[in-house]
């Protein structure tokens, strides 16, 4: 087990950190024992409390298992963990963009909004609607201002898109569904210039944004799913199209899932 002297000013978090990411890079796999609070201590250059914190936290998320008087074994994350450790599985162990994980949370958002759009439309108050049909008018202007929209336009359209979105999660009155969408908000926040670039055609389309705003203001159901799904489906195959021109994704997922079962990889 490889670990760096802790520098930062939130040592607990650090620990946290250094040790997570081994568990989801694969370098430490389920069933492996951690090396126990005093070596990790030492090793990591910080205080005994700091590195009980962070296996605290670890436990908390269901990533190790503390056994009093035995050893910290990691646990399998795919089996026990939450959508909470979605924002570290988006980048791999080279901070580089893992494609198929993204096509995973956008897969996510392909089932929830639309289901989401047919609840709001039964549920949803005027209130709801109201602010829908603004943010539409919104959108609308922004694609009209711009012959091509520019990077300016495309920031402004996207978070009008978040927020309606946010509003046809609240509307839908389900609490599972604003907890995943957070997960999947705070998730890609860091990867917000390349949605950008590949929901340009979602996030421009005012007329599909338009048809679920008025099927959840008539309170059509089925409509608001059905054009839900149709806006949504635009971005989701763009990073279809991005996984299959990847490639290695794939490879490196394999090669992963490989490390965390200890089978060679096939």
């Amino acid at each position: 087990m490889e670990l760096e002297p802790v520098t930062r000013s939130t040592v607990s978090d650090a620990v946290f950190g250094q040790v997570l990411a081994q568990i989801v890079d694969g370098r430490l796999v389920a069933g492996d024992p951690l090396p126990g609070e005093r070596a990790l201590a030492e090793a990591l250059g910080v205080n005994r409390q700091a590195v009980r914190e962070a296996l605290k936290r670890l436990e908390q998320a269901n990533l190790v298992t503390i056994a009093q008087g035995g050893a910290t074994r990691v646990r399998d994350y795919r089996s026990t963990a939450g959508l909470e450790l979605l924002p570290r599985l988006v980048f791999d162990a080279s901070h580089a963009i893992d494609v198929a994980v993204l096509r995973s949370v956008l897969e996510l958002r392909a089932c929830v909004g639309p289901d989401a759009a047919r609840l709001a439309a039964q549920r949803g108050l005027p209130t709801h609607a109201e602010e829908l049909d603004h943010l539409v008018g919104e959108m609308a202007a922004l694609v009209a201002a711009a012959a091509v929209p520019t990077s300016a336009t495309v920031v402004a359209l996207s978070a009008a898109d978040w927020r309606f979105w946010e509003v046809i999660i609240d509307a839908s009155d389900n609490i599972a569904y604003r907890l995943a969408f957070n997960s999947l908000r705070d998730g890609t926040a860091e990867l917000a210039e390349l949605q950008r670039q590949v929901f340009a055609v979602e996030l421009t389309d005012v007329a599909g944004h338009r048809a679920v705003s008025t099927a959840i203001a008539r309170a059509r159901p089925q409509r608001a799913e059905a054009a839900a799904r149709t806006l949504v489906r635009g971005g989701l195959d763009a990073v279809v199209r991005l996984v299959a021109v990847a490639g290695a994704p794939r490879a490196a997922r394999t090669a992963r899932t490989a490390r965390m079962t200890k089978e060679p990889t096939r």
